[in-house]
């Protein structure tokens, strides 16, 4: 079995991980530990502490999300009728393409089907639509630390962020699904043809 590579964005993903997990120890056990009660030194620790919560829900969840079948023929997925001129207003064929990927692999047509880049594309939609859900259930740390607003900005900052991604997936996986549906009506009409070219070679 071939071991996937690890992706430039997956790699920085893991060190912000681990820098700011081992700020937030730091942060934390020299706050609640007593050692200071510099204001500073406890939102530095929260700070860091979120950052974990965003990129880590996101991998945890990421990976539970594969055990559960999606259904790609399911109507929240087909294209509605005003995305075309939403995707057109927000110039998504202009920046679709510079957005960071975590597994750009998965995504590359020299190494997969049509069929399974699509898949693909419907599994990374349900990620960021969960990713959304997550950035939401951050408001409620505000209970801990009190600050709601500040909670409400990175929140609302961390759903704009996947937001890209629910976009660039719904605006290319139609087109995928277009060519999937060109290549086999170009498979059947070389099917229905076949018969009959062997028919007058016969005859001939």
């Amino acid at each position: 079995m071939k071991k996937r590579k690890i992706s430039g964005s997956a790699l920085f993903m893991y060190i912000v991980i681990f820098v700011t997990l081992l700020t937030c120890a730091i942060c934390f056990s020299l706050y609640y530990g007593g050692k200071t009660e510099n204001g500073a030194v406890l939102w530095s620790g929260v700070t860091a502490f979120m950052i974990v919560y965003h990129f880590w829900g996101r991998i945890i969840l990421g990976n539970v999300t594969k055990l559960f079948e999606i259904n790609q023929n399911h109507w929240w997925f087909k294209e509605k009728k005003f995305e075309k001129g939403l995707y057109k207003l927000l110039s998504v064929e202009k920046w679709k393409d510079k957005a960071l990927t975590y597994n750009p692999e998965a995504f590359s047509m020299k190494a997969h089907t049509l069929p399974e880049i699509a898949a693909v594309m419907t599994k990374s939609e349900v990620d960021h639509w969960v990713n959304e859900v997550i950035s939401l259930v951050s408001i409620l740390f505000s209970l801990v630390w009190g600050e709601a607003w500040i909670f409400a900005i990175t929140a609302v900052f961390a759903m704009l962020f996947d937001a890209q991604f629910i976009i660039i997936q719904r605006y290319n996986r139609p087109r995928v699904l277009r060519l999937i549906e060109k290549k086999s009506l170009r498979a059947k009409k070389k099917e229905s043809e076949s018969p009959s070219k062997i028919q007058s070679e016969v005859f001939l």
